[in-house]
């Protein structure tokens, strides 16, 4: 890529990730190499096999070891779990210096931002120094302003009717 841009995929509708692994899956077709950090989820999904099959040229990484919503968890969890997302963004740290990649995915980077659990000013930094050719791509609900405002593509999703509010939970395939 000539110039690395930045993305946004926000909102409350159903697909954020989604797009994210589309884009990630379009970039990879044509030589570009992607990794994907995943932030606040836990458990296995259908894509992760997918995905898997794509490497080396998609990496998925989690760093998280707590599988559990971030309200359930005792302080001594929230604890250890800042402990691994400062690991996790130190690894984004070091993958933009390094250019390790042609397109890195932010997964759920807006949860961890929401909870406080690194500051919306670090981010802008670390999107503010990022290498010229490196496409990033931020995912979550409730993105902050000040990212939106340096983003190049912002989408906001918007769910218009989902199956949980008529009592249907997730289903294996398609939430996950």
């Amino acid at each position: 890529m000539e110039r690395g841009l930045i993305h946004i995929y926000t909102g409350d509708g159903k697909g954020k990730t989604t797009a994210a692994i589309g884009q990630g899956i379009r970039a990879c077709g044509r030589g570009n190499k992607v990794y994907m950090v995943q932030f606040l989820k836990g458990q296995s999904t259908g894509e992760l096999s997918t995905l898997k099959k794509l490497e080396p040229d998609f990496k998925v990484f989690r760093f998280e070891k707590i599988k559990d919503f971030v309200w359930n968890l005792t302080q001594s969890q929230l604890k250890e779990l800042k402990s691994q997302i400062n690991t996790a963004f130190l690894f984004i740290k070091n993958t933009i210096k390094n250019c390790d990649c042609d397109l890195l995915i932010l997964d759920e980077i807006m949860g961890i931002l929401s909870n406080n659990f690194i500051d919306t000013g670090s981010v802008i930094e670390l999107l503010k120094n990022k290498p010229e050719k490196m496409e990033i791509i931020l995912t979550g609900r409730d993105a902050p302003k000040e990212l939106q405002d340096i983003a190049h593509y912002v989408c906001d999703i918007k769910s218009i009717k989902h199956p949980f509010q008529c009592g249907i939970p997730a289903r294996e395939g398609i939430e996950y």
